[in-house]
């Protein structure tokens, strides 16, 4: 089963920002931009049903932000971090920059 995945060149900025929109996927990037390769979907704790978690993924993947690879029964995901510079420079340092905390 192949899933769908933008190219580098139809990565839509308005899709990527609405995918990153989301506080759940929003924690997802950050988790997968502070690991080195790919992980599983399993191995993220969200807090949300599987069928929830299924679907941020999905929203992701098809905005391009991540990547996905099925194998047997998991899907290892990663972040797309070339594709979003080389389209969009500075974009996902932005988004993964952290603020202090308010005092």
């Amino acid at each position: 089963m192949e899933l769908f995945e933008p190219e580098t060149a139809d990565l839509d900025l308005t899709a990527v920002l609405q995918a990153l929109g989301d506080p759940i996927r929003l924690r997802i990037v950050r988790e997968l931009a502070d690991c080195e390769g790919e992980r599983t979907c399993g191995t993220f704790e969200l807090g949300v049903s599987k069928a929830t978690r299924s679907h941020h993924f999905k929203v992701l993947r098809e905005a391009g932000v991540t990547r996905t690879r099925p194998e047997g029964t998991h899907r290892h995901v990663r972040l797309r971090r070339e594709d979003l510079d080389a389209r969009f420079p500075g974009l996902l340092d932005a988004v993964l920059a952290r603020t202090p905390a308010a005092r």
